[in-house]
């Protein structure tokens, strides 16, 4: 195991970057300097000419470079500047005022594997922005870049960037901010010189108690200053920017301004000249260095602080002296508040922006943007920051440094080829190397692996990490590793001469010790980038380089251990093989040796055999002297056979297909090799009524693997091996009975049940269902995952298949009825596949009857439907389904658990910005609107009207299991006997028992707001929800459903009331509106059934009344105007229905006297077919009916086109509900007496 370069990523189209960035140009030719002097390329290869006498390491890679072509022999990249993002997903390169972003994406190549590669995203011209007018602009030129990934601020994110922001230097002074598509976000001056470096911290976790926590920041190098911007408001301000522009882009929305950004400015003395710079971050000195310092700096007499305080450590390189050190003490400077210059919407002239011309939040005429525009910014003053030391050599100039992860070293290279390691700590130069001009470096950070704590003496430590030295000479075309801080050269390649070694020294900013946590941060250390063929390579060392010298006994094992598996190439020899393996010494190497041997396909059984006894005879000769730690109370015999046993069964699980495909032989041939592994291993100690290290591998084995069907073989023959083994230790004529034994068994009813569970899972969804890859179950990922991980699992699996509530209630009632159907077998097709897959999760069911009963089953798919909706909204259905499972729930402690849950994780939020949208327009929002709040990309109206009634639904729920709650005790949730050792997170059903109870009045407080929204997007009517409700009522709004809050009492203001009956009138009258027209139909019968959702679903009278009584609005108001609006419409029978209900009567008469008169008034004056008769009755007419019949306007009615039949009917119930002594009893006498008339004459 030696160094490598792999290749990683490869950048296209480096032509057309190069023919972009030097376009009217011809880049000069490298010149080669004259090599006269001894100092600057003497080439010291004393350490590594001479080969390592055991060959451990590659020294170079054979062959050499390709030829370059004509067009990119030229050394143009070194003219560049080049920043990579650490995550590799992002490299810029700029030159001059142009610059190139290249962004990873991933191709198919001709073999079909994937790979990424760097495409161009992006071109442009990094101008200055106008109004910037400082002497210097026009020639402002690129001098620095850096591409910085910022850290998502989302739980689920797992350590991957949510976008990069690049950062550029300019000549002017200026540094701006872009996004990854070129977009300005801000732009600084703070300080009017070129910018010569930029470099950033991000957070890293302490490896060790005691060392000092580093904040993140970006340091900006001037040449007589040094700009130190805090992370924490960089990262706030950019994303600030960016979402602006998002915002600017999308509706052209007013704008908050961002944060000031917060930084230090130190001015640098005592040094002549400065290039490059390193921020160490905060140290704070032992008491010794404390009293030394104070000693020095004070003299006798100075006085010592009882706790040394913490510094910042600035280490500068460049001349006078050549190396500079600096030390800021916490709080000796204030920061510094700089308000950013936010990139101005009339500079971008795309499409994308000019709409978006008023996003900046201000308004001013043209000529005071104008005059502030030429305000020149504001610089503040550097505060002086003296040397405290440093590294002088007057004709030694530093040109680079470069800091390892670990802030204790740094490498400097210098104008005379030198490299020079520096102890940051001591502030000394502790090794240096010579011959490397023009040297570019890099660190390389190795953690340990596992495999190399196992058999280390400090494997009881903390993990160890190692640290290597990146050189690159392009001189010579090598690059090299070097060990620190004292070890020798670990690997060395031939590459490119004009490459360029790319180290960031940091990752993710924005990130910290509790939003890190279980995150796997993707990125590279260092990089070589080759411009011959665009190919990106990152350096690969193993850990154990940096434990051992090219003579160690190790590094000789390594090499035994390649040569051993180069054999396996070739055709193998089992002399040289044999003596090959018992050279080795290291025993973790010759296990690794040994294991590459009996995994190999290629090595004939007889050599097999013959080496294996070798080995056994070779560890019987040493006696009891054991292997490794791990075999502390076995002898190496027993080691190697446990190790020939992992192998054996690691081959048969993998090979599941060809082990199926012949049972009777495998099954055979697999028994008799764990007898004869029995009866080969040597135990020191062990009783046959306990357990058998040596069949616990066995079933640990077969605990862990996802490949169950073969599992469950190799378990029933261990099973019977065991009990063989066992009876003929016991040497009883009674039948064996031991913990082992019970142990099998219960493996064996594991493995049972997950097979079944497993068939299942892979069975594919059909066409047009949600899809997802099916999960990989065994015992160990069901043990993990809790008591729910089974019912988890099936949720998914019924997700996937898309099977509807009422579908899964069905086949769950079967299940517990025990009756399975089988009239469905002779269909063919689909309904054959559907009966296949209702059996097997029947089956499933069965097996799992505590894990898988309807409560828990209900309740992970109401929770996982819920969770799916979460992530794609637009799938309306998926929450609608999932308060259907969440009523299949019978235990009402479970309900209002989950309810809660919901409420809180997934729908407060979206459903307070839906009421404060609501709120804003005043009437139900159009799509664009929507869209804030509802990311789906078509129907929003639709989607935001189907959330809001899952909203009411799920607080009706939510309050019936409240009240429910205390007739029902809880229930106890039990899991299967052997699947009682379930060791992992918590269910969904226990996790809602757990919850607290809910303040019954503010969940119904919330479900009157989510009824009367529901009702507003369904009709499409205007209001203003909050307005329906007075001060108590709005602060109640969105709170912890959990917690009592103040809620609205006593008599409300008649205003507020008449404005909440003004919309439930509006509410009744859409209704009926909304029903079919009884012409068309035969609605008007009052027979034909109404659906059971949206406009026209029948339940909206009865709720219309219920938030009446809440809302402090008299329900006969409701009925009366839900009779005349029947009426009106030509729902008669439908209307006197709800008459009966009606209270007060005399009101309702005088309503429907007019409504009858106008219908009167249109069959006798404005009907199209008027006939001689009914102008005969007209004229018979009393005078004051006539006169009142002239006054009525048919033209209010919706349907007047009701047959006299309903009319008559009508005016007799008028007859029946108004008392004699009314004012109008007379008036619809007349009516009864005139309709009567016409009904006759028809």
């Amino acid at each position: 195991m030696s160094c490598s370069l792999l290749e990683f990523c490869r950048l296209q189209e480096l032509k057309t970057v190069r023919d972009y960035l030097f376009h009217n140009q011809t880049p000069e030719p490298l010149e080669e300097k004259s090599q006269t002097a001894d100092n600057e390329l003497s080439w010291d290869t004393s350490d590594w000419e001479s080969a390592w006498d055991s060959g451990n390491n590659k020294e170079e890679e054979e062959g050499t470079v390709e030829e370059e072509t004509a067009g990119q022999s030229e050394p143009w990249l070194q003219d560049c500047v080049v920043s990579l993002s650490p995550c590799a997903d992002l490299l810029v390169v700029a030159h001059e005022h142009k610059a190139v972003f290249l962004s990873a994406k991933w191709r198919t190549d001709e073999s079909g594997r994937e790979e990424m590669t760097l495409a161009v995203s992006w071109t442009g011209t990094l101008n200055t922005e106008e109004g910037e007018t400082i002497s210097c602009l026009s020639r402002e030129c690129v001098s620095s870049s850096i591409c910085i990934p910022l850290a998502s601020q989302k739980r689920s994110s797992t350590g991957r960037p949510d976008w990069t922001c690049v950062v550029v230097g300019f000549t002017s002074g200026y540094v701006r901010f872009y996004t990854e598509n070129g977009v300005l976000l801000l732009a600084q001056l703070l300080h009017e010189d070129s910018v010569l470096r930029l470099k950033c911290r991000t957070y890293e976790i302490p490896r060790h108690p005691g060392v000092t926590e580093q904040h993140e920041e970006l340091s900006i190098l001037y040449p007589a200053a040094l700009v130190t911007i805090d992370g924490f408001s960089l990262f706030q301000s950019l994303r600030a920017c960016r979402n602006q522009v998002a915002r600017a882009a999308a509706a052209g929305s007013d704008m908050i301004q961002p944060p000031p950004l917060a930084y230090k400015k130190w001015g640098l003395q005592d040094m002549d000249t400065i290039v490059d710079h390193s921020s160490v971050g905060i140290m704070t000195l032992c008491v010794f260095d404390q009293m030394k310092n104070a000693s020095i700096l004070g003299g006798f007499n100075a006085s010592v602080k009882g706790s040394p305080p913490a510094m910042n450590q600035y280490v500068t390189v460049g001349g006078g002296p050549y190396t500079g050190f600096y030390y800021a003490i916490e709080g000796s400077s204030q920061p510094l508040l700089s308000h950013v210059a936010l990139a101005v919407a009339s500079k971008l002239t795309s499409a994308l922006f000019s709409a978006a011309s008023g996003w900046l939040g201000w308004s001013k005429n043209k000529n005071e943007e104008e005059a502030v525009q030429k305000q020149k910014p504001k610089v503040e003053p550097a505060t002086p920051l003296g040397i405290r030391f440093g590294l002088p050599d007057s004709r030694r100039h530093g040109e680079s440094i470069s800091l390892s992860p670990c802030n204790t070293l740094a490498g400097v290279t210098d104008d005379f080829g030198r490299v020079t390691l520096l102890d940051l700590a001591r502030g000394i130069a502790v090794r240096m190397w010579k011959g490397y001009r023009d040297a570019q470096l890099g660190w390389l950070q190795v953690s340990e692996e596992q495999g190399d704590r196992e058999f280390s003496p400090s494997a009881s430590l903390p993990r160890r990490h190692a640290l290597f030295l990146i050189i690159y000479a392009p001189r010579r075309g090598i690059l090299e590793v070097w060990a620190m801080q004292q070890g020798p050269r670990v690997g060395a390649f031939t590459v490119g001469k004009h490459c360029r070694l790319l180290y960031a020294g940091y990752r993710l900013m924005g990130v910290n010790s509790v939003t890190s946590q279980g995150w796997q941060l993707h990125t590279q250390q260092v990089c070589l980038l080759d411009p011959t063929n665009g190919a990106l390579r990152t350096v690969n060392i193993p850990f154990h380089l940096a434990l051992s010298d090219k003579k160690s006994e190790r590094a000789k094992d390594m090499h035994l251990l390649k040569s051993f598996e180069i054999l396996f190439v070739i055709d193998f020899l089992e002399r040289e093989g044999k003596n090959v393996l018992l050279d080795i010494k290291h025993p973790a190497i010759k296990k690794q040796a040994l294991e590459s041997l009996l995994s190999h396909k290629n090595v004939p059984v007889s050599c097999l055999t013959n080496i294996t006894h070798t080995v056994f005879d070779t560890l019987k000769q040493q006696g009891n002297v054991s292997v490794h730690s791990s075999c502390s109370n076995k002898t190496s015999l027993s080691c190697y056979v446990h190790n020939f046993q992992s192998l054996l069964l690691s081959m048969w699980l993998q090979r599941e297909k060809e082990v199926l495909q012949k049972p009777n032989e495998t099954v055979r041939n697999l028994h008799a090799l764990l007898i004869a592994l029995s009866n080969m291993k040597v135990e020191v100690s062990w009783d046959p009524q306990s357990i058998s290290p040596w069949w616990q591998q066995v079933r640990t084995t077969c605990i862990q693997s996802h490949n169950v069907a073969a599992a469950l073989l190799a378990a029933l023959v261990a099973y019977r091996a065991a009990k063989a083994s066992i009876t003929s230790r016991l040497q009883s004529e009674w039948e064996a009975v031991s913990l082992e034994l019970e142990q099998w068994v219960v493996c064996v009813r594991q493995l049972e049940d997950v097979l079944v569970l497993q068939t299942l899972l892979l069975v594919p969804p059909s066409q047009g269902a949600a899809g997802g890859t099916a999960a990989q179950c065994s015992i160990k990922t069901l043990l993990e995952g809790g008591t729910g991980g089974i019912a988890d699992n099936v949720s998914k699996w019924v997700f996937r298949h898309n099977l509807s509530p009422e579908r899964l209630k069905e086949i769950v009632q079967k299940k517990e009825g025990k009756n399975m159907d089988d009239k469905v077998e002779q269909q063919a097709g689909e309904g054959r596949k559907e009966e296949r897959e209702k059996k097997l999760l029947v089956a499933v069911c069965q097996r799992f009857p505590h894990s898988l009963s309807p409560d828990l089953l209900f309740a992970h798919c109401c929770w996982e439907y819920v969770v799916q909706w979460n992530k794609d909204p637009e799938e309306g259905r998926y929450l609608c389904w999932a308060v259907e499972h969440l009523k299949l729930v019978s235990s009402p402690h479970i309900q209002l658990g989950i309810s809660t849950m919901m409420w809180s994780t997934f729908v407060v939020k979206r459903f307070s910005a839906a009421t404060f949208l609501i709120e804003k327009v005043g009437k139900a929002p159009k799509d664009r609107l929507c869209r804030r709040i509802y990311d789906v990309g078509f129907d929003v109206y639709k989607a935001m009207t189907s959330f809001l009634g899952c909203c009411v639904q799920l607080l009706q729920i939510l309050m019936e299991a409240d009240s429910a709650v205390e007739e029902v005790s809880a229930p106890e949730l039990s899991v299967e006997e052997v699947w009682s050792g379930a060791d992992g997170p918590a269910s969904i059903a226990e996790l809602a028992l757990e919850q607290r109870g809910v303040h019954y009045p503010l969940v119904q407080h919330h479900c009157l707001l989510a009824s009367l929204l529901h009702a507003a997007m369904t009709f499409s009517l205007k209001m203003k929800p909050l307005s329906l409700f007075d001060s108590k009522g709005k602060n109640a709004f969105f709170r912890d459903l959990t917690t009592i809050q103040l809620m609205p009492s006593g008599d409300m203001d008649p205003g507020l009331v008449s404005l909440r009956q003004e919309f439930l009138l509006q509410v009744l009258t859409n209704w009926v509106q909304a029903l079919d027209d009884p012409s068309s139909s035969d609605s008007g019968t009052g027979s034909s059934p109404l659906p059971s959702s949206g406009p026209k679903a029948g339940w909206w009278p009865s709720l219309c009344l219920e938030l009446g009584s809440l809302l402090q609005v008299n329900p006969d108001i409701l009925r009366r105007h839900l009779v005349c609006e029947l009426y009106n419409q030509g729902l008669d029978l439908r209307a006197e229905e709800v008459m009966l209900e009606v209270e007060d009567k005399d009101v309702l008469g005088s309503q429907l006297l007019v409504l009858t008169g106008q219908r009167l008034c249109y069959s006798l004056l404005h009907s199209q077919s008027q006939t001689q008769a009914a102008m005969e009755l007209l004229a018979r007419l009393p005078p004051t009916l006539c006169t009142w019949l002239k006054a009525m306007d048919p033209s209010e009615l919706r349907c007047p086109l009701v047959p006299l039949s309903q009319t008559s009917r009508l005016v007799g119930r008028l007859i029946e509900i108004l008392p004699e002594n009314h004012a109008q009893y007379v008036l619809a006498l007349h009516l009864l007496e005139a309709v009567e008339a016409l009904t006759t004459e028809d």
